[in-house]
């Protein structure tokens, strides 16, 4: 993804409430994945762009700005995402516009 559509995914996010619960994850993801077609699927099709790729093929992941819509877990079924899950209570994202 360019850095000019990271930004704009930023910028537009901004204005939401996301409350991270630092000591649990809600996405956990196999850090040890490489397979270019399912990468590239996900990368391009998360909304938050928390997707990336390192210089050695493998994922990259922030759970930190999740909007919890499952695209990533509908696309990837087992391969990238592991498990998938609601963040806990008084944890997620909070909509503010739109």
């Amino acid at each position: 993804m360019s850095k000019v559509k990271k930004f704009d995914v930023i910028q537009k996010l901004g204005v939401d409430k996301i409350a991270v619960n630092e000591g649990s994850t809600h996405i956990v993801i196999d850090k040890d994945y490489v397979g270019e077609q399912e990468l590239q699927k996900v990368i391009k099709a998360c909304p938050a762009a928390l997707y990336d790729e390192d210089e050695f093929g493998s994922v990259r992941f922030d759970f930190a700005g999740c909007l919890e819509c499952g695209t990533c877990r509908v696309l990837c079924g087992k391969t990238i995402v592991k498990q998938w899950n609601y963040p806990e209570s008084s944890f997620g994202v909070e909509f503010r516009y739109g």
